[in-house]
């Protein structure tokens, strides 16, 4: 029976998503990788779902690639192929990335994989003590799950470069300087304020939430000229929808508004 490194478990309209190999600093293998995979499956397929929140056992968040099982698939020349019903935790794959929201809450060690995975999310927080390095360069390679191009969108040129060249390690600071993480906690672990906004993030309307993520990637991915082109037609089935009239309701009546997702 295959080891449990990733663990799942439901709260309200978020799933909790847990790096579990605590005693191995949560090193990712390649089994661990495909078995957040099948996480991230479970949310993008299941339509009460609305957010997930990705978050560490134990002190640290990652210390990265287990690098020694990975040699045989880097000499692929590929990531694994993904089943049907798993989407990439990377986010290299358009067809195979996840259409809901990801939180990420970090703590302690957060190196290689563990920024890639995080630069793929799309709202990231730290406790003070976290510690990030992206230290491929260190090991004979390079960043290959999407930091060179995604520091480089998210931090700008000289800020990713400073790091993906180096290898220097970098603290919480830093990273809120650069973009990284939005949050800095002042707990050891941040997973609580991580948890709060995947809950908030999950209490809107969730056709708005899908659009909004869908129409910001679009701009990253293709150009924003095209995002620009997809604003009012994309809007149309949304318009269409029973949470358009539960907002507008919601408004008249001065209320918090009770959104179902269609």
């Amino acid at each position: 029976m295959s080891e449990t490194k990733i663990t799942t478990e439901r709260h309200g309209h978020v799933l909790l998503i847990g790096f579990n190999r605590p005693t191995k600093y949560n090193g990712f293998d390649p089994d661990m990788f495909m078995q957040l995979a099948d996480a991230y499956g479970v949310l993008d397929a299941d339509p009460e779902l609305r957010c997930g929140l990705v978050f560490a056992h134990g002190p640290h968040f990652t210390a990265g690639l287990d690098l020694p099982q990975w040699g045989g698939l880097f000499s692929s020349g590929k990531w694994p192929d993904f089943a049907p019903h798993q989407r990439d935790p990377l986010g290299l794959v358009p067809e195979k990335r996840v259409s809901k929201p990801l939180v990420f809450s970090i703590q302690g060690i957060c190196f290689t994989i563990g920024i890639e995975l995080a630069l793929a999310g799309d709202i990231r927080v730290c406790c003070g003590n976290a510690r990030f390095g992206q230290i491929e360069v260190k090991r004979g390679i390079y960043a290959c799950g999407g930091a060179t191009v995604r520091m480089v969108q998210e931090f700008g040129w000289a800020n990713a470069q400073r790091y993906l060249l180096t290898g220097d390690e970098f603290n919480a600071q830093e990273a809120h300087r650069i973009g990284l993480v939005q949050e800095i906690v002042l707990s050891e672990k941040p997973y609580e304020r991580g948890l709060a906004l995947a809950e908030k993030v999950a209490k809107q309307a969730p056709l708005g939430v899908y659009g909004s993520l869908k129409s910001s990637r679009l701009s990253l991915e293709r150009d924003m000229q095209t995002a620009i082109a997809r604003f009012m037609p994309d809007l149309v089935p949304v318009m269409k929808s029973e949470d358009v009239q539960e907002g507008v309701k919601s408004f008249i009546e001065r209320r918090e508004a009770q959104f179902k997702g269609r």
